[in-house]
């Protein structure tokens, strides 16, 4: 299968592929996703094929506007207007309780409910609204590796697997969206992202938890990327704390395991001897946009036995960061020997 690359002034084209089934990647503010007809169902167990991704593991809904998921919800909890004239578009997916037979249990992972999003992109929402139907939409990648942040990103892993990729440049976050369950009485957090849980506490004026259970490879996730390890290149990846540094690079040496780094200039200027992916700057935003991209390139080079990462603080844009990177490396920090 040839896979085409999509510009602005093609959408119709990529959306004409959508409504025949095919599967085409579009870009968002978080990461590319893999679009499918979300209201085809061979079309949705294709995605699950391409990616290699369990089947029981529900899909995002993408959709144009809020009212495009009322054919599909049973009941919105009473802080949803609210948290959507806050953060739609934008990267917030919600789950709601939605009804019997709205939605295929392929999209839904055979569960009651089921995750929406309305993502800040205009060329992906043109492609929606040109397509006439939500799209799911998982990461554009092979299922368990780094998402991907462009559209050569996705040609690499999925070249000749799918029909088409809608190209929008690197997208802006680099992580996937935050996700807030709302089927319940309490609005909880169950994947971090660059909607902060302080943001929503903010906006809402109540305490927002975070639910940290990490779900085991048998049990079924109420949402995507709850899973123990994820986001995984092939090469071995270790946390490593401010003070470890030094201790983590002799190490390495008298293990002859060659180093690539993942940090930020501040780190990086310091170990000019390792291949490094250094982030834009020195802050979170910059890490968080680079993380995917920089573990990608240190592996895809295949010249480092091991990547080094840089930690953040676990609150607010940080908490996404080190949840996506702890996933990346196992959960794994250096630890002195």
């Amino acid at each position: 299968m040839e896979t085409k690359i999509f510009q602005s002034d093609q959408i119709n084209h990529a959306a004409a592929l959508l409504r025949q089934g095919e599967l085409v990647a579009f870009p968002t503010e978080t990461v590319y996703g893999l679009g499918a007809n979300a209201l085809l169902p061979k079309s949705v167990a294709q995605v699950f094929a391409v990616k290699g991704r369990p089947s029981d593991n529900p899909l995002i809904v993408h959709v144009v506007d809020f009212p495009m998921t009322q054919k599909f919800v049973e009941s919105y909890h009473p802080l949803t207007e609210k948290i959507v004239k806050n953060f739609w578009p934008g990267p917030l997916t919600l789950i709601f309780s939605i009804k019997s037979g709205s939605l295929s249990p392929v999209v839904t992972g055979g569960l009651s409910t089921a995750a929406f999003r309305m993502p800040d992109n205009k060329k992906t929402l043109s492609l929606i609204e040109e397509t006439g139907a939500p799209l799911v939409g998982p990461s554009a990648n092979t299922s368990g590796k780094p998402s991907p942040t462009t559209a050569m990103h996705v040609y690499h892993d999925l070249k000749g697997k799918i029909a088409g990729i809608l190209d929008d440049g690197a997208t802006q976050i680099g992580v996937e969206s935050t996700v807030l369950d709302l089927s319940g009485e309490v609005p909880t957090i169950l994947r971090p992202g660059a909607v902060t849980k302080e943001q929503l506490e903010d906006v809402l004026g109540i305490e927002v938890p975070l639910d940290k259970h990490l779900v085991k490879e048998s049990e079924t996730p109420k949402a995507p990327g709850m899973k123990y390890k994820h986001y995984s290149p092939d090469t071995p990846v270790l946390m490593i704390r401010p003070d470890d540094w030094e201790k983590a690079l002799d190490w390495a040496e008298k293990k002859d395991q060659k180093v690539g780094l993942l940090a930020t200039p501040k780190i990086a200027e310091n170990y000019k001897t390792a291949d490094r992916f250094v982030f834009d700057e020195d802050t979170i935003e910059a890490a968080t946009r680079g993380l995917f991209s920089g573990l990608r390139a240190l592996d895809e080079a295949h010249k480092v036995d091991v990547i080094f990462a840089e930690i953040f603080p676990e609150d607010h844009l940080g908490l996404a960061y080190m949840n996506r990177l702890k996933k990346a490396a196992a959960q794994n920090y250096f630890v002195e020997k």
